[in-house]
């Protein structure tokens, strides 16, 4: 073996490099949050060969002093802390001081900077180490050339042009959304690929990440003691098939947290589509000295001081966001009370099957006429949408309903279409949720009991869940070999599908254990009960009806999707009606 000896400078650095260069984007994500502690108000970044032969970052922050830049190459030497404490409450994006000299270790830098208090710019690069005096405007401009020229063996690990290109993008944007304040541009062999002036935080989310997410995201801004939580959660509609769309972030630093993903993918459970992942661009801001940065050299994990308290904050407060009413922003006197039952919960489609009314009062019916008279004037031409929607709730009124599967409705944006189904899905799964919450949920007993045939599974799953059971507010039993007797159900369910409903329950129950069928599968098997219960297909209402389903929608939590993270409804405006017609072209 050989004698312990000390390593060499330059192979301390390259050892060092591994951890912090791992690809362009690496160089690339460092040398810009240099800019942006510096105070920088614009950032532009050039690449040639997806970063690989040359990347060059510009800013116009504070600059460096020209005897300085030799520290800027060395291996820990930093301007951003200077002590302990410095060090657990950092708030800069950089603190380690061994980036641009790991950077310098595997590349050929070139440093060229001017502060205010210098009439021109110095510049050193990594190979001659001298300063020199150069033509520059105030700020830093870093270029690195050659990535990986000395160490061969790395360089062949990279992958092509337009992956590593794509790599760096990545890393671009996600720094760009975070800072709206600053400009950034960035250009690949010459020519400009993004551009993006300073602005607000909407702005930047409107440009970075498009129109369509920003059409179906949510703002929010919730703050509990030391915590806050702002940016926008996109609704599970527009969930995607991958997480490309997922930024999160800690005191303005991009993170890939545990805590934090499993935080939201939880406040998503309940309305996300099979397996879909959810898009969201989420800030959350705490003291520095309750989280922990300094966890891995690449700076994208954190440690939280009390990361139960920060899980509790995010996933409530995603949770509640995308549970929001549809008519939380409305009067009162325009949807139900929350202590009202509407009639249509109670009154799902009868069992035998047969056509028969919902039973609903005749409240929507005056102010339905009402809003259909205004919405035309004494010779009969139709008002404005603005006029004729004035004091209409956020679905509106029902105008008609097509193959007895959609609800059409004006509003004051212009028409509105309801799946039927599935927003009565989301309404009973709902109003059983917060049944099953306050304590059993209230029964129907039968007149008489309702006789199934089942196998053997079903017969044994009834005896070992009869607990269970009966906490959901189900009365079953043997009635013979092969033979169950359901004596009482939910109210709410009492006129659904009742041999589907319970076969459905029953198939959970095998598959899941009863306790966990209770805590973790409670929402699934409740989902499965709902999705029996309502109303089916080439069902007709009446005007009465339809207008009590859109109250209900607006008075519900979560009534944009139902319980598999489809849609119940979408809008479409007066100008996208009027583009179908050609009107105005």
């Amino acid at each position: 073996m050989r004698r312990i000896h000390p390593l060499p400078d330059l192979l301390i650095s390259q050892i060092a490099a591994g951890e912090v260069v791992e690809r362009p984007a690496s160089v690339l994500k460092e040398l810009v949050e240099n800019s942006l502690d510096a105070g920088a108000g614009r950032i532009d970044v050039a690449l040639e060969e997806g970063g690989v032969r040359l990347m060059r970052v510009s800013d116009d922050g504070g600059g460096i002093e020209p005897e300085d830049l030799p520290l800027a190459l060395a291996r820990h030497a930093t301007s951003k802390i200077g002590s302990l404490e410095e060090l657990e409450r950092v708030s800069s994006y950089g603190f380690r001081g061994e980036a641009l000299a790991s950077i310098a270790s595997v590349a050929r830098v070139t440093l060229t900077s001017r502060t205010t208090s210098t009439s021109h710019g110095s510049r050193i690069n990594n190979t001659g180490g001298e300063i020199a005096p150069a033509a520059s405007a105030v700020g830093t401009v870093v270029e690195v050339a050659d990535l990986y020229f000395n160490t061969p063996a790395r360089r062949k690990f990279l992958k092509s042009e337009a992956t590593e290109f794509g790599h760096c993008d990545d890393a671009f944007l996600r720094m760009a959304l975070a800072n709206p304040g600053v400009a950034f541009s960035l250009s690949h062999n010459g020519c400009v690929k993004r551009r993006y002036v300073a602005g607000d935080l909407e702005r930047r989310i409107r440009d970075v990440l498009g129109g369509e997410f920003f059409a179906h995201g949510r703002a929010l801004d919730v703050v509990a003691g030391p915590l806050r939580l702002y940016g926008f959660v996109a609704l599970p509609a527009y969930s995607k098939a991958s997480r490309d769309e997922q930024y999160c972030y800690v005191n303005g630093r991009f993170v890939r947290d545990k805590l934090l993903a499993h935080a939201l993918r939880e406040a998503y459970t309940d309305v996300l589509h099979g397996a879909r992942h959810p898009a969201y661009a989420l800030f959350v801001e705490l003291d520095p000295g309750g989280v922990d940065v300094n966890v891995h050299p690449a700076k994208t994990e954190v440690r939280f001081r009390d990361s139960r308290s920060v899980h509790q904050f995010v996933f409530h407060a995603v949770q509640r966001s995308l549970a929001a009413p549809l008519g939380a922003a409305q009067d009162t006197a325009a949807s139900p009370s929350a202590t009202e039952v509407s009639a249509w919960d109670t009154a799902a489609y009868a069992y035998p099957a047969r056509q028969a009314t919902l039973g609903v009062q005749e409240q929507p019916v005056a102010s339905y006429l009402d809003f259909a008279q205004r919405a035309f004037d004494s010779s009969g031409t139709p008002l404005t949408t603005q006029a004729s929607g004035r004091d209409a709730p956020v679905l509106g009124y029902a105008v008609a309903q097509i193959h007895g599967i959609y609800v059409l409705a004006q509003n004051a944006a212009g028409l509105v279409i309801v799946d039927m189904h599935a927003a009565h899905e989301r309404i009973l799964y709902e109003r059983i949720k917060q049944q099953l919450e306050a304590g059993p949920p209230s029964c129907q007993s039968l007149l008489v009991p309702l006789l199934i045939n089942v196998g053997n599974s079903e017969m044994a799953a009834v005896t070992e869940h009869a607990e269970t059971l009966r906490r959901l507010g189900f009365e079953i039993a043997p009635a013979g070999p092969q033979e169950l007797a359901v004596r009482a159900v939910p109210t709410l369910l009492s006129r659904g599908d009742l041999p589907a409903l319970v076969r459905a329950l029953l198939s959970d129950l095998k598959e899941f254990p009863a306790s966990r069928v209770i805590e973790a599968r409670r929402n699934e098997l409740l989902a499965t009960l709902a999705c029996h219960g309502a109303v089916r297909a080439n069902r007709s209402l009446s005007l009465p009806e339809m207008n009590a389903l859109l109250r209900d929608m607006e008075a519900t939590e979560r009534a944009d999707q139902c319980n598999h993270g489809r849609p119940t409804w979408v809008q479409l405006s007066i100008g996208e009606l009027d583009k179908l017609f050609m009107r105005g072209q």
